[in-house]
């Protein structure tokens, strides 16, 4: 197993604690959690860019790899809603936009076809990423300003969430239309 598989490997295996430390009622816990995603965050951009100038992208990397993603960013908003960090609709928003990313992506490649990430996809994670940094460093602070440009940024992820959607289903409807 190649270094970014094990870097990808490493970050599904974070986000179980991730979630332990999320649900625990110690102090310092959206310290910790902060440290972990961005550990976990550090790690989804090491493998990726490993593995493109080693020539180590594999099959179980193009798979694990953005699935680890979905569950680390997925994993933490679900905890961050029973910490009242973030709201079930903006979360319920996050997620149908990867199920529906994720089917379609399956279905095209059933057919041989590859759909690559865009810019706005991009855009989204970095700043649903960020978003959930500044959330949890802000509680851990208790700083209002901080988790006010943590939530701005959550809206404006969701709101990238939306058109990022849009875009990968209305740019790729002939996957809908041509498949068996």
């Amino acid at each position: 197993m190649n270094l970014p598989n094990k870097l990808t490997l490493f970050r599904v295996l974070l986000i179980p604690i991730l979630v332990i430390v999320m649900m625990m009622d110690v102090p310092g816990k959206f310290l910790t959690a902060c440290i972990i995603f961005i550990v976990a965050s550090i790690t989804d951009f090491l493998d990726g860019k490993i593995a493109r100038k080693y020539n180590l992208v594999t099959d179980f990397g193009k798979f694990m790899d953005p699935l680890a993603d979905k569950l680390l960013v997925i994993s933490t908003l679900i905890c961050m809603i029973e910490n009242d960090l973030a709201s079930g609709w903006m979360v319920i928003i996050i997620v149908s936009r990867e199920l529906a990313v994720s089917i379609l992506r399956a279905i095209a490649a059933a057919d041989g076809t590859v759909i690559a990430a865009g810019k706005s996809g991009k855009w989204k994670t970095a700043t649903q990423m960020i978003s959930i940094v500044l959330l949890l460093f802000g509680r851990h602070l208790g700083n209002l300003t901080v988790l006010k440009v943590g939530n701005a940024l959550l809206i404006i992820s969701v709101l990238l969430t939306l058109y990022s959607g849009w875009e990968y289903l209305y740019g790729n409807r002939h996957v809908f239309m041509n498949s068996k």
